[in-house]
């Protein structure tokens, strides 16, 4: 049953979450646009507390999370994912599609999402302890992986271009590599990383395995990256038509940096 109009609020709220800490944005769904944008890193010397009792502590203080919305979406943010054709999708086999890059037991709950337009399901193991604690804030709500928002966008942002193009978002501890071509999804991996090394490392083995030229591929970062930080600097160094990813349909009311750290959050 929909809401009745006079009790929405036309107001939207997504939630991003890792093992690292969480990202949360506010939405304005009369305007389309966001309001409030907030990231919070877990230190480490948190990180032997429950995390349902560190989210319990950030609800705590952050109002805006415990305001009434008409929509809720949490998004998990983890390599637990893989993105299946659907003519070769069985619901009763999702753990299958995942034990070639990640290790599964018998005990994982599996979740994936479709990506109507262009045929293919997102196979992932999402965090059972935060939903279940998101449950008990809101009810009812809605929830995906963060790799399908990322994935669905970036091919949408594509034209029927026949020469392959790399994306690399990146986070705090790990990055992906999504390689599209005509609209369609060629590559996408996901990396932990430690030093600058590590991540070029990466970006020039997929573009060897993909037979890709360092001189004549083009490359976009976005993610947590600026024009000033190691990782852009490097990738600049190695491969030639290297650039920070501007969206087309960027929040004015964020700055261009903002714009790319949140993408995922921003396009919920």
């Amino acid at each position: 049953m929909g809401l009745d109009i006079i009790d929405k609020t036309y107001k939207k709220l997504s939630i991003q979450v890792s093992l690292n800490g969480l990202s949360f944005c506010s939405f304005n769904t009369l305007e389309n646009k966001p309001t409030i944008l907030k990231n919070i890193y877990f230190d480490d010397f948190q990180k032997g507390t429950k995390i349902e009792d560190l989210f319990l502590e950030v609800f705590k203080n952050n109002p805006t999370l415990t305001e009434k919305h008409d929509e809720i979406v949490i998004i998990h943010n983890n390599n637990l994912s893989t993105f299946v054709p659907i003519a070769l999708f069985d619901e009763e086999f999702m753990g299958s599609y995942l034990q070639y890059n990640t290790k599964v037991f018998d005990s994982d709950f599996f979740a994936f999402d479709t990506l109507e337009n262009y045929q293919m399901n997102n196979v992932y193991i999402p965090y059972v302890n935060m939903n279940n604690f998101f449950i008990d804030q809101f009810g009812a709500f809605n929830y995906k992986h963060s790799s399908t928002i990322l994935v669905t966008k970036l091919l949408a942002l594509g034209n029927n271009d026949e020469n392959k193009k790399m994306f690399v978002h990146l986070s705090k501890s790990h990055f992906e590599i999504i390689v599209v071509q005509n609209r369609k999804l060629i590559l996408y991996n996901s990396f932990e990383f430690e030093t600058p090394e590590d991540f070029i490392y990466y970006i020039l083995f997929t573009a060897e395995q993909l037979l890709l030229n360092p001189e004549n591929f083009k490359l976009e970062l976005l993610g947590s990256v600026s024009e000033t930080d190691e990782y852009f600097k490097i990738a600049y160094k190695y491969v030639r038509n290297c650039n920070l990813f501007v969206d087309d349909k960027k929040f004015e009311d964020f700055s261009e940096y903002q714009n790319r750290e949140y993408f995922i959050l921003l396009n919920s």
